[in-house]
């Protein structure tokens, strides 16, 4: 990857709505390489999306969220990859990640109510033949989601105890 690409990448990483105009100038590069740059990274697919980052806590969207720590016996001469695919091709789930420890995948999911993502854990996930495990936790309350804190500094309003 080259120095402008990697420059990009972290300028995109802070903040999706950054004019090209203002990139350029970020970087010291032209309009035309800028441009050129970054339909570069989405062809190759290093960019595959830009989204923003929303705190659905202040919504009056109603939905669930868990993480699914999920054992798995892997396919053979497939590993993981092919018990991850089958997963993440459900519609609930959101991220799929392979992981080191007491467990395989974790699973994100999302169901508008508790008793759709309950459904999908027991019908869905729990039944697949390579699925030896599931230990579910549900999503509370987020504090802070790729760097950002959803709460503004000072907004606690409890009183202190202290011993």
């Amino acid at each position: 990857m080259t120095r402008l690409e990697n420059a990009l990448l972290e300028i995109l990483k802070e903040d999706c709505r950054i004019p090209m105009e203002k990139m350029a100038v970020m970087t010291g590069a032209s309009l035309e390489e800028t441009a050129a740059a970054i339909q570069e990274l989405e062809e190759k697919r290093i960019i595959l999306r830009y989204m923003p980052l929303i705190n659905w806590d202040l919504t009056d969207r109603e939905r669930v969220e868990a993480m699914i720590e999920v054992k798995v016996t892997p396919q053979r001469d497939m590993g993981f990859d092919a018990v991850a695919k089958r997963i993440y091709k459900f519609d609930e789930v959101k991220s799929v990640y392979l992981m080191s420890g007491s467990y395989d995948l974790l699973v994100l999911v999302e169901a508008p109510t508790l008793k759709e993502l309950a459904a999908f854990v027991s019908a869905k996930l729990s039944p697949l033949e390579m699925v030896t495990g599931t230990a579910t936790s549900f999503v509370l309350k987020r504090y802070k989601e790729e760097g950002i804190v959803f709460e503004k500094e000072g907004s606690d309003k409890r009183l202190v105890v202290s011993p």
